[in-house]
């Protein structure tokens, strides 16, 4: 019983997680107003992605600037038969982080033709940001493909056997473990890279 009222859950979440992309794509579309709406809705996403993969929090932040700077400034050319917005970000985060370690420095050219000031931090700032690195696992757990994130949320967070997931998932146990197998090799995988 625990495991059906746990896949109800999954499947709010889920739906909820669908109405997020939506309003995404809306404000992408939407004026700068908008886009600060975007931005206060992914930075914290952004910033513990490139803290895991620069051990810094005041270059993360000088990097999720750029990123969002490159966002604003291509947003149009956003897709969404392509994927999600969130996606879409961590691309240009990944790009912005390679372009930066190819040069030596922080790649800020497109933060300073929009006009947008260089950020200021003080302790504070950098504490939170700091905090924000223990967030990157359960942000990739969410970018599972539905079947792999209930399987290895059911496994491995719930231990609930594969049998028991088997049933609530309408499939046999060996697809259980496959999706279980796959989506911790993903999580692995875009774990590293973040780090």
């Amino acid at each position: 019983m625990f495991l059906v009222t746990n896949l109800r859950c999954e499947w709010k979440n889920n739906q909820m997680a669908l109405a997020d992309q939506h309003i995404d794509v809306e404000l992408l579309a939407g004026d700068a107003e908008a886009f600060g709406r975007f931005y206060a809705r992914h930075e914290d996403f952004v910033l513990s992605v490139l803290l895991r993969r620069c051990g810094s929090a005041e270059l993360a932040a000088d990097l999720t600037a750029e990123t969002f700077a490159r966002a604003l400034a291509g947003r149009n050319a956003f897709d969404a038969s392509r994927g999600e917005p969130r996606g879409w970000l961590y691309g240009i985060a990944r790009h912005v982080l390679s372009d930066s370690l190819a040069r030596g420095r922080v790649e800020d050219s497109v933060r300073r033709e929009l006009g947008l000031q260089r950020l200021s931090l003080d302790d504070e700032a950098i504490t939170s940001i700091e905090g924000l690195i223990g967030d990157v696992a359960l942000a990739a757990l969410d970018g599972l493909p539905e079947d792999q994130r209930f399987a290895v949320r059911g496994r491995v967070l719930d231990e609930a056997e594969y049998e028991e997931l088997a049933k609530a998932l309408r499939c046999s146990p060996s697809v259980v473990r496959k999706r279980v197998s796959r989506g911790l090799r993903t999580l692995r995988e875009r774990l590293q890279e973040s780090t």
